[in-house]
């Protein structure tokens, strides 16, 4: 039976708590593009909880969580701010990143900041303008000169770009090599001489949440800056997407769990034509399709982060955790501002704001049908 441990169930009881005390009271003023710094220092509060290196060594500063209390964690913290959530999965995905393929000397140099906050967040740098769901089409270059490498070229939709303090950058560095086989990954610091990062995307939820351009003009980083082996950087970034799949599914439920519980306190609540709503059949039915859907993403998400935890693969269940819980969310909070009526479209409740920020879910980390094109080609190769 997929259920958490006490360890792991006293880690979503914090994080529910502080997403309760600190991140829905701002959730709404962050909505609106204000309150950076309230949302600065509860990302501060965050690490000094442990939740910015959950799937980190305690030498380095993490707390050794695993998947399973990641998975746990994000789903408390969207539950309060999808916009938290979200900075903090990505933060967790750049300090697994350096956990699994950093050297010592680099283990030893950032994790800890990543770990404790003196990094507000990490960012990830993959995708392209031409390179999205095909990150292996990338034409971001780094070559050598002397002892250093030269990037050149541009990002899209960095998540924290304006305030991370150090980067996973992907680039090209043998053009001749056969497609995804050239690239490799680097780690680079906030402030980079040639590194310039762009005004915030206007987006249309997780507004909170900064999104960035981030653009490499000869670029200088020094040769140690290379994360793993030269030209192996691909197979490093395919490995943790898939484990980000889990954090971005892990969201997408806190989203619909908040949305769901809102709206099953309002129709408990609500009369009409001299009854509750909630005793009408016609309503019941949606929250039992509903449940039954985030039950489902539940036990998925679960499963991915088993078998992630016991070094299994797991490509397959993240995806299909992702797909679901990402396509349930949407049904969930639109449901939800349904169930609202009238007063779901106005913003006095947080229904439209849960279905912005659920709406994005199914398109980063790799879309619904990116997502079921790996499921059919991970279910086509075994048969």
């Amino acid at each position: 039976m997929l259920e958490p441990s006490e360890e792991q169930r006293l880690i979503a009881e914090t994080a529910r708590r502080i997403a309760a005390d600190r991140l829905a009271p701002l959730a709404e003023t962050l909505d609106r593009g204000e309150g950076r710094g309230a949302f600065l220092a509860n990302l501060k509060l965050l690490a000094e909880t442990g939740f910015c290196g959950l799937n980190v060594d305690s030498a380095h500063g993490g707390t050794e969580a695993g998947p399973i209390g990641f998975a746990l964690a994000i789903q408390a913290l969207a539950e309060g701010c999808a916009s938290t959530a979200v900075t903090l999965s990505v933060t967790n995905m750049v300090g697994e990143i350096i956990q699994t393929c950093g050297s010592q000397e680099q283990k030893q140099a950032y994790l800890p900041k990543v770990c404790d906050g003196t990094y507000p967040a990490a960012g990830f740098c993959l995708t392209e303008a031409g390179a999205g769901s095909d990150p292996a089409g990338m034409r971001t270059s780094a070559r050598m000169d002397g002892n250093e490498w030269v990037l050149n070229g541009a990002k899209l939709y960095i998540t924290s770009g304006e305030i991370a303090g150090l980067f996973v950058v992907w680039a090209v560095t043998d053009p001749d090599a056969p497609k995804g086989k050239g690239i490799t990954a680097f780690l680079v610091e906030a402030g980079a001489p040639g590194m310039i990062v762009g005004p915030a995307e206007k987006k249309m939820g997780q507004t909170g949440s900064a999104t960035n351009a981030v653009t490499f003009e000869d670029c200088r980083i020094p040769a140690a800056a290379v994360l793993g082996t030269v030209n192996d950087g691909f197979r490093i970034a395919v490995g943790e997407l898939a484990g980000g799949r889990i954090g971005i599914a892990s969201a997408a439920l806190g989203i619909a769990r908040a949305a769901m519980d809102q709206a099953i306190a309002y129709v408990k609540e609500r009369e009409q034509f001299g009854r509750k709503v909630a005793d009408m059949q016609g309503i019941q039915w949606m929250i039992a399709d509903r449940e039954t859907e985030l039950e489902a993403a539940r036990l998925l998400i679960l499963q991915a982060a088993a078998l992630k935890q016991a070094g299994r693969p797991f490509a397959r269940a993240a995806s299909m955790a992702k797909l679901h819980a990402t396509e349930a969310a949407q049904k969930a909070t639109y449901t939800a501002l349904q169930l609202h009526g009238g007063a779901g479209y106005i913003r006095d409740y947080p229904l439209e704001r849960l279905a912005r920020d659920a709406r994005v879910t199914t398109i980063y980390e790799g879309t619904s049908e990116i997502q079921r094109m790996i499921i059919a080609r991970e279910v086509l190769r075994q048969a």
